[in-house]
């Protein structure tokens, strides 16, 4: 019997995909998802600079959670190298926690992160 669109009737149209299956299995991708993004909040991320003088940590919600100095490195005459040590720890910081977040979606959605 054709539909009042003049096709076949409706609901084998996938080529036989049972759409319940396919709702299932898009719900539990949506929680896997959220789960993976909770356990990446949670996460901490380290890097280090000027030949580990500096150390800056952070978690995977982009938070700064540490800052280590080692005493010799303050210098009061020399704030502005300081100042660029603590900026590239902090950076390295978050692109590793960055990439870690990427890679980790990457693989539960088989690299369609950015679709999602």
């Amino acid at each position: 019997m054709a539909n009042k669109f003049g096709g076949r009737p409706m609901g084998g149209g996938m080529g036989g995909m049972n759409m319940n299956a396919l709702m299932r299995q898009a719900q539990k991708m949506q929680q896997d998802i959220a789960d993976k993004k909770e356990e990446l909040k949670a996460r901490e991320y380290s890097a280090e600079s000027g030949g580990g003088a500096v150390k800056a940590t952070v978690n995977g919600s982009n938070e700064l959670l540490s800052l280590e100095l080692s005493p010799e490195i303050v210098d009061p005459e020399d704030v502005e190298m300081l100042s660029d040590l603590v900026t590239v720890a902090v950076n390295q910081a978050l692109r590793a926690a960055a990439a870690d977040a990427e890679a980790e979606m990457n693989r539960l959605t088989g690299g369609m992160g950015g679709m999602l």
